[in-house]
């Protein structure tokens, strides 16, 4: 296996940011072919989608996440910005971890598919992404 971790800068505001870039580079290091590429955000307060991005589907899970997940006064878990432990309730919702099926040195997505960091918590900045080939 070939594991790697890579930093990512979210900002202080709420992004659904595509990692393609991030794993296709790492799969061209890994010498990829056939094989599965794990990635795992070791956060509890972020997550991994595989979604369209750049045609509003980005913005709109956001929104809707918004909406599920409020940031005000209502949760137990309160450090931090108002409504933070919201962000400690994402990831039940939008799970740290995405497993893709890669042929040929390349993610098997479809058309509009891109694997996504979903970070809402506007209070940490940096992420770490840990990247992961298994060979098949």
């Amino acid at each position: 296996m070939w594991s790697e971790e890579v930093e990512i800068r979210t900002g202080s505001v709420e992004v659904v940011y595509d990692l393609g870039a991030e794993c296709d580079r790492f799969l061209r290091s890994a010498g990829a072919g056939d094989g599965l590429l794990n990635v795992w955000v070791p956060h509890a307060t972020a997550g991994l989608a595989v979604i369209e991005t750049g045609a509003g589907s980005d913005d709109d899970l956001l929104a809707q996440l918004r909406e599920l997940l409020p940031a005000d006064r209502r949760w137990r878990h309160r450090h931090g910005s108002p409504g933070h432990g919201r962000d400690h309730v994402l990831p039940a919702l939008v799970p740290p971890y995405a497993t893709v099926p890669v042929l040929d040195g390349r993610m098997a997505l479809g058309t509009w598919q891109s694997v996504c960091l979903v970070d809402t918590n506007v209070d940490n900045p940096v992420r770490r992404v840990r990247l992961s080939f298994l060979a098949g």
